[in-house]
């Protein structure tokens, strides 16, 4: 008898095939029989999936539940909205190896670069570990709603041996020979590659750069060659405007390894730079090189107060306030020099920020006093233009005006969806970013394969159902080496999604309380979800996250999960 029968759906395997409505039988956590074979034999619970869809779960290759799931092991809200499998560690900002001297400054890093509460990292992260080994074992000894996969990150690792001075200064050749070090017994452990960071947007507490972006070539070289060692693993860097691809390629030719590179996003203001990096990556590949371009189906939507401005964090002008706090913020905030400086680099173009200047895309969402009411839902610019003033002063203003409390949304970057269109089918990209775990209080694209499949497919087009499948599961498995996933055939994982082709898509964003300490968080709910099955074992329905959801998910060691059965 088989476990589960899921009769009449339109099966989409995963391959970009057409579908066909057929039956899939589960045993033991895995796909036993497709078709006739799945209709010869009963199962202990069957569904009658007649109009539904049937596909692979979303493998989700960029999150940052590295410190969420210490404290949340199901992982809020990915499952629920049809991801089965995540990858942590992304951009290489994990939280070990990590010493428990050290722990205060990981955390601090933290709540800068991934915009989370030092309070709610502090009530929530069990540190029982130091090393990346001991991490991975206590991931899979508490186990989790869902699969995860996780890199060796390499400002952890920079921290762990240089300390303070990892975010002051290059690495000597003893110091870069002990990272390595680390970097191989993570792979050992089983981390599924090496990530990091050049991004000149990822700056740590008080504006000091993240450790990896210290980094001299010659430090990324060597500690990339650790993949070429192991025989496995995939490296995965976060771009800055510095950092070449023809570099990169480089180091997957000498590597031969993989290289996975972001976060290629349209920017409206220098409209070329991400066909430019796209078709550079896709000319490797032509060269032999295993080369993807991560990028985003989603606009970059951001809702910040200027307590904690991640949008314009990366601007050299806006340096002088990070470190900054309180009184000290708002005065240095108030200064006519310090605003002439963001104007003046506002007006120049840059190969890659996340704020430039475009404020009719930047609207208030809520004030904090009465007067300021009719300031609500309105963006920036036409507070401008009504006020006759700079839009900078104007923003500035009404934020110190309430003590920074205001909260702004800003649309960052992949607003032309006509040219979004044209990255998502351009055959370098890998549909991707995320960012679950990360950016609680900024937005929440965990829903981004939802809203692949209902905007991006069904309403405009953009992709056929079958190939907007094929992206969010077994491109994203293949290019990261989870040989198991992404597909559903005789004898692999049951990770399935089935859901509604005509309705299925990511509802409002909506703000829950649900973070250690009753800390608020930004959510998103499923729309068009019916199920979604973890090695077999159902973890959301319709209504969401089932109330007794298991911990049904594995840690994919080096790529791959141990049976199913044994889990």
């Amino acid at each position: 008898m088989f476990d589960l029968k899921i009769r009449g759906a339109q099966v989409y395997d995963g391959s970009g095939a057409p579908a066909h409505s057929l039956t899939v039988a589960v045993r033991s956590g895995r796909v036993v029989a497709i078709g006739e074979a799945a209709d010869a034999e009963s199962a202990a619970h069957t569904i009658d999936a007649g109009g539904l869809a049937l596909m692979p779960g979303i493998v989700d290759n960029h999150t940052h539940y590295d410190a969420q799931v210490t404290w949340d092991a199901f992982c809020h809200p990915s499952p629920a909205l049809g991801v089965t499998t995540a990858v942590i560690g992304n951009c290489g900002f994990t939280i070990a190896p990590c010493r428990p001297a050290d722990r205060d400054r990981v955390m601090r890093n933290l709540t800068q670069v991934e915009g989370m509460s030092l309070e709610v990292l502090r009530a929530g992260i069990d540190w029982s570990f130091e090393s990346i080994a001991q991490y991975l074992d206590l991931l899979e000894r508490r186990r989790s709603a869902i699969n995860l996969a996780a890199f060796v990150g390499h400002s952890s690792v920079r921290t762990w041996v240089m300390g303070e001075a990892a975010t002051e200064r290059t690495a000597s050749e003893a110091e870069i020979a002990a990272m390595r070090t680390l970097v191989d017994e993570g792979l050992a452990a089983g981390a599924i590659g090496f990530a990091t960071s050049t991004s000149p947007a990822h700056n740590g507490e008080g504006g000091r750069p993240m450790p990896s972006r210290l980094a001299c070539a010659d430090e990324l070289h060597h500690l990339t060659m650790a993949l070429r060692d192991a025989g496995r693993g995939v490296f995965m860097l976060t771009k800055g405007g510095h950092t070449r691809i023809d570099f990169l390629e480089q180091l997957a030719a000498d590597s031969g390894r993989p290289v996975i590179v972001a976060a290629l996003l349209h920017n409206a203001t220098n409209p070329d730079v991400v066909f430019d990096d796209l078709d550079a990556i896709e000319a490797a590949r032509g060269r032999g090189r295993s080369m993807w371009g991560a990028v985003s189906c989603c606009p970059l939507t951001n809702d910040f107060t200027l307590a904690s401005p991640y949008p314009v964090e990366g601007l050299q002008s806006w340096r002088p306030a990070l470190s900054l706090r309180g009184p000290e913020l708002m005065a240095k905030l108030s200064e006519t020099a310090f605003r002439d400086a963001v104007r003046a680099e506002l007006k120049q173009p840059a190969t890659f920020r996340l704020f430039n200047g475009e404020w009719d895309k930047v609207e208030v969402v809520e004030v904090a006093h009465a007067r300021n009411a009719a300031c609500e839902q309105q963006s920036i610019a036409a507070l401008a233009r009504q006020r006759g003033r700079d839009p900078l002063d104007v923003m500035l203003d009404l934020a110190i005006d309430e003590q920074l409390r205001t909260v702004f949304s800003a649309v960052l970057l992949n607003s032309d969806e006509a040219a979004v269109a044209r990255v998502l089918q351009h055959p370098a990209s890998l549909v991707s970013l995320s960012d679950a775990g990360a950016h609680l209080t900024f937005f929440n694209d965990a829903g981004f394969g939802l809203h692949l499949l209902g905007h991006w497919s069904r309403e405009l087009g953009v992709l056929s159902l079958p190939a907007a499948v094929r992206r969010l599961t077994s491109d994203s498995a293949a290019a990261l080496g989870l040989s198991d996933r992404g597909r559903i055939a005789p004898g692999l994982p049951a990770d399935l999604l089935l859901f509604d082709p005509a309705t299925v898509g990511r509802g409002p964003k909506r703000r829950v309380f649900d973070l250690p300490g009753g800390s608020p968080r930004l959510d998103t709910a499923a729309l068009g979800v019916h199920g979604v099955w973890v090695n077999g074992a159902q973890v959301a329905n319709a209504q969401g996250l089932c109330a007794d959801a298991p911990r049904a998910g594995q840690l994919l060691r080096g790529g791959c999960g141990a049976a199913a059965a044994s889990v």
